[in-house]
């Protein structure tokens, strides 16, 4: 079965065994699975091959398990590439063939195989790396999440609101401005109306004849 999307989680928690001493820690899920890793549970080591397979461009799913005739817990795990494995098109005699739909299956081996250990701890006892067909990176990590859309916008609409403001400022000025070339010019206007007055005053007195000519 196909994969679901994992979280942003790039550690996985696995278990460590050096120099006699076990402890837990965290595995990169960057670095690339080999044989003999250890993890804490199955669903670490699957959550592991999950985040490697998003990161390579595959999906995966669990081609096998083998259960314990004891208590009938899982002590093995396989999973493989989801392309593992060929789809068989059987047909019954006597009865209308169905059309079925195109197998996305290619018989890829690549592979991921993880044992349980008499201490609980589960070991990769088999990996196959290749895979034969092309893989595609998914472009969803390229994608932003909806908290970072959320953070964008909210950084937009700051920078509307600052932008707002500067330009209300910038408005004002220039009213402040028109204002000020308003008065100064009907001022100069004044000024020029009186110097023309006078200037005529001047004219119209050299005009006049004198009493004595």
């Amino acid at each position: 079965m196909d994969t679901e999307p994992l979280a942003e989680d790039k550690n996985v928690i696995a278990d460590s065994s050096i120099g006699g001493d076990s402890g837990i820690y965290e595995v990169d899920a960057n670095q690339e699975p080999y044989e003999g890793m250890l993890f804490e549970s199955e669903e670490a080591a699957k959550a592991f091959y999950d985040e490697y397979a998003k990161r390579q461009g595959f999906l995966t799913r669990i081609v096998s398990s083998r259960k314990s005739e004891r208590d009938g817990s899982i002590i093995s795990r396989r999973l493989a590439c989801n392309k593992e494995g060929f789809n068989v098109n059987s047909q019954r005699r006597g009865q209308v063939r169905i059309r079925k739909r195109e197998s996305k299956r290619e018989g890829c081996m690549a592979m991921f195989l993880v044992k349980r250990e008499k201490h609980g701890r589960w070991v990769v006892t088999k990996f196959v790396r290749d895979h034969n067909h092309p893989l595609v990176i998914s472009s969803e990590k390229g994608r932003p999440t909806p908290d970072e859309k959320d953070r964008r916008i909210r950084e937009l609409s700051s920078e509307l609101h600052r932008a707002n403001q500067h330009l209300a400022a910038c408005r004002e000025q220039l009213r402040t401005f028109m204002t000020y070339v308003e008065e100064h010019t009907e001022c100069l206007s004044r000024t020029v109306e009186d110097v023309v007055h006078r200037i005529r005053e001047v004219e119209s007195k050299d005009q006049k004849p004198s009493q004595y000519s």
